[in-house]
């Protein structure tokens, strides 16, 4: 069995690293700041695109693919878009190794050196929208509803398993249309897709809201986010929507020919999530026992696990268990039947606490008996004992039950985690001291939003849709402000 994990109270850091590991979700590469997603973390990524794909899909989208290699021109297209991703670029200048006998290593062969050098895909607006032209020439050839599943490659010196690695698994939306207000509908769209995905199926409330012009994506004109707690008292951005205006169709020369037979600039949006939202995932539930995971998006809903003496008793368990994993399946339940004799059955409860299986079954001899069994819940750790009859439709509501559990767990502790502050002194204690989102007054400037950061390292994480207009004064300059932003520590 796995090493204890480290008490999250005590270091959250190494809990949270100690969890990655211990429960099989993946691991660090060979490679620096890369990771290795192992089957277990694999299948729960899985799920995730399974839900998405079909959400993007119920909203009108197609899934295509694009190239991993980006000619560096056309970064350069894109000012704003350029800057923001220079310092994460990795680059491939060369297309061939040789072996040199006389260092008896392998080296790059000089000679065949590329003639433009290749940026490995960070995103991908410029070789979409360079693409793009070949696909638009006139208003019926729009709206384009693309998302690509894919990797991307964006280098960074601080890695942690899931939240940042200089690769990462994730999906990115990018669509052309006919007018401003169609892609502005769209980048809203998007993040409320993003939202209901995360509070409905991750169990993870947020708050969406839009990013400060310091913080918007690089080339962006708008940028739309959902902002999740994590028990530290960390913001963690969990998906993005970006209004793109007709930046990258100037940049490339993508036109229409309009209905009123004009030539007109196409407009942009392009949205994402990433795998980073296993992180976010680990970070609102989990505990010192292991994973909590919403019924959900879990790879295994519920494990069956007998306890027994002797090969007869084990016999008829498994008659047992078997016709009640075959009922549980039926109502689309994802059951395992571990019937495993190298492993006794307190290593399985750990084992299967560990990675957050929401629903355990325990079948006895005595249960034989009486025609019961014992239930675990995961999220709550409560234990109960029930009859057999009608077992399938009250494990089927105990799902819901545990998965509506989670969110209003997660809800209750952000709303008791949202606090006001009036005054740079307020502010700064708890900042330091409390955590959790900081609604204050900001006078609008990125000048005294980087001041802000420089003093606390705590960032703007947006300004709520549904905020209310208030007069007030910025907390840092007292200058005139009309209403509140979140403040946060973030990941």
């Amino acid at each position: 069995m796995a090493d204890k994990l480290t008490s999250k109270d005590k270091n959250y850091s190494q809990w949270y690293n100690d969890l990655v590991i211990q429960a099989d979700l993946a691991e660090n590469a060979a490679v620096r700041g890369c990771m290795v997603i192992k089957p277990y973390g694999y299948s729960l990524w899985e799920n995730m695109q399974f839900v998405l794909n079909k959400m993007f899909k119920q909203t009108g989208h197609v899934n295509a693919y694009f190239p991993l290699f980006i000619p560096k021109s056309f970064f350069s297209r894109e000012a704003s878009h350029v800057d923001g991703f220079a310092k994460e670029c990795a680059v491939v200048t060369h297309y061939r190794l040789k072996n040199d006998p006389i260092k008896n290593e392998i080296i790059v062969d000089e000679d065949a050196k590329l003639e433009e050098e290749l940026i490995v895909r960070p995103t991908s607006e410029t070789i979409i929208w360079n693409t793009y032209k070949n696909w638009i020439q006139s208003y019926r050839d729009l709206p384009i509803l693309c998302n690509q599943w894919a990797n991307v490659v964006r280098w960074e010196m601080r890695t942690r398993l899931f939240l940042r690695t200089a690769e990462f698994l994730w999906q990115e939306g990018h669509t052309a249309h006919e007018t401003a207000e169609e892609a502005i509908e769209e980048t809203d769209r998007m993040i409320n897709v993003y939202a209901d995905f995360a509070e409905q199926y991750m169990a993870i409330p947020v708050i969406k809201g839009r990013k400060t012009e310091n913080e918007r994506f690089a080339g962006a004109l708008d940028t739309y986010c959902i902002e999740a707690l994590m028990q530290d008292g960390k913001a963690l951005q969990a998906g993005t929507s970006h209004f793109l205006g007709q930046n990258f169709a100037k940049a490339f020369d993508v036109k229409f020919l309009s209905k009123e037979n004009k030539q007109e600039y196409v407009w942009a949006t392009s949205w994402g999530v990433s795998t980073r939202l296993i992180g976010a995932l680990i970070m609102s539930h989990s505990d010192d026992r292991g994973l909590v995971l919403p019924p959900k998006l879990a790879p295994l809903q519920v494990v069956i696990i007998p306890v027994y003496k002797d090969m007869e008793t084990l016999e008829k368990i498994s008659s047992l268990a078997n016709t009640m994993k075959s009922q549980l399946e039926t109502k689309n339940i994802s059951v395992k039947y571990d019937n495993r004799d190298s492993h006794r059955s307190g290593w399985k409860f750990n084992e299967y606490e560990l990675k957050g299986i929401p629903v355990r079954i325990t079948i006895g001899p005595r249960d034989l008996e009486n025609n019961q069994a014992e239930i675990f819940r995961r999220d709550t750790l409560e234990k109960q004992t029930l009859p057999l009859d009608n077992l399938p439709n009250i494990i089927e509501n105990l799902l819901k039950e545990i998965q509506q559990s989670l969110y209003d767990k997660a809800l209750a502790f952000r709303e008791q985690n949202i606090r006001k502050a009036d005054t740079w002194e307020e502010f700064v204690d708890m900042i330091e001291n409390k955590g959790g989102f900081i609604s204050a007054h900001w006078d609008g400037t990125t000048q005294t939003e980087e001041r802000i950061k420089e003093k606390t390292k705590a960032t703007i994480r947006c300004i709520p849709f549904d905020n209310p207009q208030e007069e007030g004064c910025c907390i840092l300059t007292g200058k005139p402000s009309r209403e509140r932003v979140l403040f946060a520590k973030a990941y």
